[in-house]
């Protein structure tokens, strides 16, 4: 089984590891991180049974691709380049993709249409709408080239939402996920960093493909959980600044998950999708 994307499908591959190892006993299980070709396995050695991680931000290639070092903010995908990672994840069982929040840095998105390593490079910028449906239709010809749906299952993930804007929620303004104990009550909530339009195109996009592959819905059902995030109790990458100390509001992640928690919940639904479809 292999989790393919980014750092919340990191979380939810965490989630499904800590759901697991405690039925397993220390000798018979083992984690290995490989980072010549980004991949986390963990190995159920009773079982004969592998669970991986593999960091594709965008499942396609882009200069985001190595999985320490990828904080770029000027971020570029290579336009068809799914078999750079690609090769990596045939063989697979199950395959669990991911993308969505590192295409949203504004309206329109950097394609390259060569390769990274041309001298000079040819690049052009589409509505991010349509970067995501280039991105969708390429992971869907590859599992259509690659994947053998009698022996295999694909799911992809929909979008992870994050609570950056407390005024959505009828919260105080400028405050976030920091210090919220409590779900969002109102059923038809959808915060605005959900794109709509994001999920109408995983739609259109889906309901067009011959491809089997499972759709798990995780955006309403997050979107409720303003508490559920890592907020200040997180790894720091970098030293925090007074200034930050004295705000907490200024440095809390509203959009990664604590564990155990609402990942949790996503692997049971995929659990529920995988032996009752």
């Amino acid at each position: 089984m292999m989790f393919v994307g980014d750092s919340l499908n990191r979380g939810q591959y965490v989630s499904m590891i800590c759901l697991l190892h405690k039925l397993i006993p220390d000798d018979a299980k083992s984690m290995e991180t490989f980072d010549s070709d980004s991949r986390t396995v963990f190995t159920a050695k009773t079982y004969n049974a592998t669970i991986e991680f593999y960091w594709a931000p965008f499942l396609l290639e882009s200069n985001s691709d190595n999985a320490i070092v990828h904080r770029i903010s000027d971020r570029i995908v290579s336009k068809g380049s799914i078999n750079k990672h690609g090769k990596h994840w045939k063989g697979v069982d199950l395959l669990v993709f991911n993308t969505y929040l590192w295409w949203m840095t504004g309206v329109e998105f950097k394609i390259l249409l060569g390769s990274f390593n041309d001298e000079v490079k040819d690049i052009v910028k589409l509505p991010t709408k349509e970067a995501y449906r280039m991105a969708m239709k390429t992971m869907l010809r590859w599992v259509r080239k690659n994947m053998d749906p009698k022996k295999t299952r694909v799911f992809f993930t929909s979008m992870s939402p994050s609570h950056g804007n407390g005024i959505e929620w009828g919260g105080e303004p400028g405050g976030n996920c920091y210090n919220q104990t409590t779900l969002i009550e109102d059923p038809n909530y959808w915060g605005s960093d959900s794109r709509k339009n994001i999920m109408e195109v995983i739609g259109d996009v889906f309901s067009k493909s011959k491809v089997p592959i499972s759709f798990l819905n995780i955006t309403q059902l997050s979107n409720y959980r303003k508490d559920a995030h890592t907020s200040i109790y997180k790894k720091q990458w970098s030293p925090l600044t007074p200034e930050q100390i004295a705000n907490p509001v200024s440095y809390a992640d509203c959009v990664h998950w604590c564990l155990p928690g609402l990942q949790d919940t996503w692997n049971e639904l995929l659990f529920a999708k995988l032996f009752y479809p």
